[in-house]
């Protein structure tokens, strides 16, 4: 996949999961205290739904009601490219456009403060995140797979919704997404994976180095695949034995191949 246009990507590390993910309820809580209208659109487009490793399925996800509250580094200023480190401007800003956010925060402050202290209030706020993806925050909007980094079941989910992922997932965006997806999710990718870096309790560690090694063939037409992506997702779970047939006969494979694959790699 590494002649592919495609892009992979690790998911967002907060350091401190219990001040940066709340369910709906907080979510309803935060947003109803908010002072004005447009405090409350703001922070509106600043909580978003996050999934986590173990939310990811086959081709889809459970999402668990929980949603992130978004702290890029240096927030609300974080365009401004001549902030270096910690930001007392950028804070005074936070606390002035969202009040609410910033409260709910500040009740953790000593538990943030606390988090990689290296970095923690010297290179970004005590209120941020502790990585953001700042060099693909956008890619999380795009049409992407996505699937838990380390893990001993291969699953990989199909988002294009913006959902955003935690450092537990991956997630790649780019062409062929739909394709790549029922690819990665067959008995044909799992095999394909076989030889990914294993963790020492012999989990697989599904990272860039895993997957960008493995053949995929292009296709002139993958639209078969956006079908049969559509047909499961709407609950047409039977559509999966297309998909492995399909795929089996892109890889040119025998019939006994096809049933040591499918006996070995479910």
């Amino acid at each position: 996949m590494r002649d592919w246009d495609i892009n992979i990507y690790r998911g967002v590390l907060t350091g401190y999961n219990d001040a940066f993910i709340i369910d709906s309820a907080k979510r309803d809580e935060i947003l109803a205290n908010c002072q004005t209208e447009d405090e409350r659109i703001r922070t509106t487009d600043l909580i978003r739904p996050i999934l986590r490793g173990r939310d990811i399925k086959r081709y889809n996800y459970d999402w668990a009601d929980l949603w992130l509250i978004y702290i890029p580094w240096h927030f609300p200023l974080h365009e401004d490219d001549s902030i270096q480190g910690a930001s007392e401007k950028a804070e005074e800003a936070f606390k002035t456009q969202y009040p609410t956010i910033y409260q709910h925060l500040l009740d953790y402050k000593s538990d943030l403060s606390a988090r990689n202290k290296a970095e923690t209030g010297i290179r970004y706020e005590w209120y941020a995140m502790q990585r953001w993806g700042a060099n693909y925050s956008d890619d999380f909007n795009k049409p992407k797979i996505m699937w838990k980094r380390v893990g001993s079941i291969l699953r990989f989910s199909y988002d294009d919704t913006g959902k955003l992922g935690l450092d537990s997932t991956c997630f790649a965006t780019g062409a062929e997404i739909a394709y790549l997806c029922c690819i990665l999710n067959s008995p044909m990718g799992h095999f394909l994976l076989k030889d990914a870096p294993k963790t020492g309790t012999g989990d697989l560690l599904i990272s860039v180095q895993a997957v960008e090694p493995i053949k995929v063939p292009k296709l002139e037409d993958s639209s078969v695949f956006v079908t049969y992506l559509q047909r499961y997702t709407a609950g047409d779970k039977e559509v999966e034995k297309e998909i492995n047939s399909k795929i089996y006969t892109l890889y040119n494979l025998s019939e006994e191949e096809i049933e040591y694959i499918d006996n070995t790699f479910i």
